[in-house]
């Protein structure tokens, strides 16, 4: 099928948009992450909560729970705060629950206790796909938890048995691409979130054709693009952790303070694959 579309950034049909990893953005979470996708900008937190939901107590069994909502001026228009409203927002709960069902897929919750995990992703600036970067920034988050629980004697040893990103595609004027931004996402003929581990096993596809109906010829040519972009996204998922790691270990060397210090990695000049 034809590839070639414009779009912006001047992005290849199968290239992400930018990508920034901020740590330790919060002082008191387990772990915390900035996860930047292109303009789209989640902030990703990590607790750790004594109890579970009725349905496990008794069961020395944890739980993970998740949280996500667009801050008010995370949009052109002003979004209405839920303590304002007085409800819930619909896609709100939808997306929250897919965040947790995701995270919960790759965790050894009976390690945990009956203890709760809390994961809670403020959307601070939305540009399309912003479940996907919540997903993904969540997870890392999740990892920064884990090492300063194990180091805490929270628990006994590694929670995740696994690795997750979540990523976008569609079908754009005949053309697959990758990681749609809301100038493509608000015209796509069909879009879907993919949720995938880092061997490539799925976890959940989300999507629907907004417009057009796709051809399995179509998702075919979707999965391999995804395929490629997660493999892409765990490379930069992972020279970020990295750099975090080596600072850290200068931290201590020097004695300075072991906290680790706020760390952003932009793959600005990343080319497409």
């Amino acid at each position: 099928m034809e590839k070639q579309v414009l779009r912006a950034l001047g992005r290849s049909y199968n290239q992400l948009r930018p990508v920034t990893i901020s740590y330790n953005v919060f002082g008191f979470a387990a772990g915390s992450v900035l996860f930047e996708l292109g303009n789209t900008k989640v902030l990703c937190s990590i607790t750790l909560q004594a109890g579970v939901p009725p349905f496990l107590k008794g069961t020395k069994q944890g739980w993970l729970t998740a949280e996500y909502a667009m801050l008010p001026t995370s949009s052109p228009q002003r979004v209405a705060r839920e303590s304002s409203s007085g409800k819930r927002n619909d896609r709100a709960i939808e997306i929250s629950r897919l965040i947790g069902r995701s995270l919960r897929s790759i965790l050894d919750l009976s390690l945990l206790g009956e203890r709760t995990i809390m994961v809670d992703c403020d959307v601070l600036e939305a540009d399309g796909s912003t479940r996907t970067a919540a997903i993904t920034g969540s997870f890392v988050a999740l990892k920064v938890a884990q090492e300063q629980w194990i180091k805490a004697g929270l628990i006994a040893g590694p929670l995740l048995i696994d690795d997750l990103v979540a990523i976008s595609a569609g079908v754009l004027n005949g053309s697959v691409v990758l990681d749609l931004d809301y100038s493509e996402d608000s015209i796509i003929d069909a879009d879907y979130n993919f949720v995938l581990t880092r061997n490539g096993k799925l976890i959940e596809i989300q999507g629907a054709a907004e417009k057009n109906a796709i051809s399995w010829n179509e998702f075919d040519e979707m999965k391999k693009v995804v395929s490629s972009g997660v493999k892409n996204l765990f490379e930069l998922i992972d020279a970020s952790w990295n750099t975090k790691k080596s600072n850290s270990e200068i931290k201590k060397i020097s004695k300075e303070p072991t906290h680790t210090p706020l760390f952003s990695i932009k793959n600005r000049t990343q080319s497409a694959v």
